[in-house]
């Protein structure tokens, strides 16, 4: 059943709004004040059409076994492993919130169960911009900015960003009030949304907007696995980790950016309070089948436009669905014994063929294994990274592009935590040049952080710094886990760009100049062809 590719047509989800009966489902204590600013945005007229590789809330299609979907270097795929799945009030396809959305209004199948920014922009023209996906709560760069106008979802239309609205001062699981180690201001608010008077800062529930990605929900049994790297302490500064409400176990803390929450379940609960608008209990059996759905999905490239089908039995053990859905999860991969994605010697050497188009192939599966080679073990100094650099590695540290993507068959970091690579914080950030020639406006929020007189100063960037998205700090308060993001799962790159968590890399060639910039690793133009065409099969 699982070798047979049909055409799937699939959606993008959203988020949920929670209800009075919270107290009731496991959600972290920030999701209350998330609440409360949920039901204060307004909604609006929506409707979401049927459209060629769009998933539609409630529109009921039976979900195939596998499907695939094309993209700018082959196609993606889909692959379910409980078999065709009636969507048919199935909660994770069906609008339960106030807004139309579904979650899969913002993880759609076509786009690698995450939403590409082209499938955005293809939407507002569809549409008119009457998509749920474009909803004022976090659709838009401000909930009070005008409906039906571009801009008012620029964000959203140019970097594929929803706004994140955090609590400030952040909250514990229990809802108490954690006192940061650092002090923010707003220095730059082009959204007006962190000095909005009922949504900002100074509002009587005081709120942190960031702008991020849609993460990808699928292949989630590597990412809340029990196995290695996950222990009842964060492996990047010996906090505990956090648990599962439930069950009492640590978590992996890979599920969103900033790791606020454990578990798929309360990851649920908060995207209903915030991103749909839900205002009514999400009770445990729609929960449940949004965790086993979540859990039963696969998602990576199935074919590539020049090295053909990941879907055949020679396909590296490390490419196509098929192997992803089989694959061993909890193993550390930078290393020869199980590598992050498993290559094949066919494929580094293939033999020689009198016909041109099998040579064509057979030049871009060399290709794409010179660059899975550049990735494992093309080394560069790697300098003032935070929650790197700072574990025992020493400062700069000669390593690889797998250090810190070793998760096997995903290019995750493996140990529970964040670092800070550069995507959010100055002066590595994505700014708008400051010359005559660039008409552009900075977009991104700036703060500016200053860590207390009672803490150390940031070890890399001081006392004062500035970021467009504090990351986990957010959540933890801590002047150290400022910019620091939980990193991306590497399946299914082709399907939804941009990258990052703040979108700021448009391209994959975008994505390995921002690392060549970053550590000056000096990637020759091979190099940089070739491990742009293996991330572009993963």
């Amino acid at each position: 059943m699982l070798k047979n590719i049909v055409k799937f047509m699939v959606g993008c989800g959203a988020g949920f709004l929670a209800s009075a009966a919270l107290a009731d489902q496991p959600a972290p204590g920030h999701v209350p004040r998330q609440k409360q600013q949920a039901q204060q945005a307004p909604v609006i007229d929506a409707r979401s059409p049927p459209a060629n590789r769009w998933w539609t809330p409630g529109e009921g299609t039976p979900l195939p076994p596998v499907i695939a979907y094309p993209n700018s270097f082959g196609q993606v795929g889909v692959l379910n492993d409980a078999g065709v799945i009636d969507t048919q009030d199935h909660p994770f396809f069906e609008p339960i919130g106030e807004n139309g959305r579904a979650c899969v209004s913002c993880h759609q199948p076509a786009n690698a169960m995450s939403l590409s920014v082209e499938m955005i922009r293809q939407r507002w023209h569809e549409t008119q911009g009457k998509d749920p996906i474009f909803a004022p709560i976090d659709g838009m760069n401000c909930p009070d900015l005008p409906p039906g106008d571009s801009k008012s979802h620029s964000l959203l239309l140019e970097r594929g960003l929803f706004r994140i609205f955090l609590p400030w001062p952040p909250k514990a699981a229990d809802g108490s009030s954690i006192d940061p180690e650092f002090t923010i201001e707003v220095v730059r608010d082009p959204t007006g949304c962190n000095l909005h008077p009922q949504y900002g800062l100074r509002s009587a529930n005081p709120m942190v907007s960031v702008y991020r990605r849609p993460r990808v929900a699928a292949n989630t049994k590597y990412f809340t696995h029990q196995g290695f790297g996950v222990f009842s302490f964060i492996g990047k500064n010996g906090l505990p980790a956090t648990r599962d409400p439930e069950t009492g176990l640590p978590s992996g803390m890979n599920i969103l950016s900033d790791a606020r929450q454990p578990t798929l379940k309360t990851q649920a609960v908060e995207a209903a309070v915030t991103h749909l608008q839900f205002n009514g209990k999400l009770d445990e059996e729609r929960l449940t089948k949004i965790v086993s759905f979540e859990s039963q999905v696969y998602t990576a490239q199935v074919s590539h436009t020049g090295a053909g089908s990941l879907m055949e039995s020679d396909t590296p053990p490390g490419f196509g669905v098929l192997n992803l859905a089989k694959g061993r999860e909890g193993l550390l991969g930078n290393n020869v014994t199980n590598f992050v994605f498993p290559m094949s010697e066919a494929w580094r050497n293939p033999a020689p063929s009198p016909d041109p188009e099998i040579t064509r192939r057979n030049e871009m599966r060399a290709s794409i294994a010179r660059g899975h080679d550049v990735f494992m073990f093309r080394t560069f100094w790697i300098k003032d990274a935070m929650h790197l650099n700072t574990v025992g590695l020493g400062n700069p540290t000669k390593r690889t592009c797998s250090t810190c993507h070793g998760m096997h068959m995903m290019g995750m970091d493996i140990v529970n935590g964040w670092m800070d690579l550069g995507t959010t914080n100055l002066p590595w950030a994505r700014e708008e040049p400051l010359n005559p020639w660039n008409e552009r406006k900075p977009q991104m929020p700036l703060f500016k952080i200053t860590c207390k007189a009672n803490v150390p100063p940031h070890p890399f960037l001081g006392r004062v710094f500035y970021t467009q998205d504090p990351g986990r700090g957010l959540i933890s308060g801590k002047c150290n886990d400022v910019g620091a993001i939980v990193m991306q799962q590497f399946r299914g790159l082709a399907a939804r760009a941009p990258y990052f968590s703040n979108g700021s890399a448009g391209s994959l060639r975008e994505l390995v100049d921002f690392y060549d910039r970053r550590f000056n690793i000096g990637y020759t133009d091979r190099e940089r062809e070739d491990l742009i065409n293996f991330l572009s099969a993963l």
